[in-house]
């Protein structure tokens, strides 16, 4: 196949996934066919099949798109010449600016699926984990470069991603801050924890 064919199958695949979480989030999850998902789309059912195995499958691609996202983002930041404040601070805003504008992704994901099978939902723990693991390194350099005090990394990093993952239930884009201003008010706050 070659790349321009791939790299426009993947475009297609990523465009039917957020349409698909938007379907899943307005209707949850039982509630939705593929024949829903599919008429939503202006697709037929078997268009939706060469994507997808089953609906079981549509959510847990739904995950692995989200989650090569945000360990991209993550990465980019962990390999900058940041300081451990600045890294943190981009670490926090740039998972609210996704989750904003992924809004629908996110919501979807709230919780791995019970339908998965036991691979599925150890691939997609790992990929949470390794996601945790960053924000941990960087808390961990913060206090090793004497700019964070001597805080429990596990709890700030769960109070960090507790209030991270909360935003996608409040969020409203017509409300009266933009996602913007909610990232660097998060920021503020949060990095008032560890910054000495």
């Amino acid at each position: 196949m070659s790349s321009f064919r791939a790299q426009k199958m993947a475009k297609k695949k990523q465009e039917i996934l957020r349409s698909a979480a938007a379907v899943l989030v307005n209707k949850g999850y039982q509630g939705t066919t593929m024949e829903e998902i599919a008429a939503k789309l202006l697709m037929t059912k078997g268009s939706m099949y060469y994507y997808f195995k089953n609906k079981d499958d549509l959510l847990y691609q739904c995950h692995l798109m989200i989650m090569e996202i945000c360990l991209d983002g993550i990465e980019s930041v962990i390999d900058s010449n940041r300081n451990p404040i600045e890294k943190l601070r981009c670490a926090i805003k740039e998972h609210i600016l996704l989750a904003t504008s992924e809004k629908s992704m996110f919501m979807a994901l709230s919780k791995p699926n019970h339908n998965f099978s036991e691979e599925q939902l150890q691939e997609v723990l790992e990929l949470r984990k390794s996601y945790s693991h960053y924000f941990d390194r960087i808390i961990h350099e913060g206090i090793d470069k004497q700019v964070f005090g001597p805080v429990d990394v596990k709890m700030v990093r769960l109070i960090i991603l507790g209030a991270l993952n909360w935003i996608q239930e409040w969020y409203d884009q017509n409300g009266p801050q933009s996602a913007e201003e909610i990232s660097d008010a998060y920021a503020d706050y949060l990095l008032k924890m560890v910054v000495k």
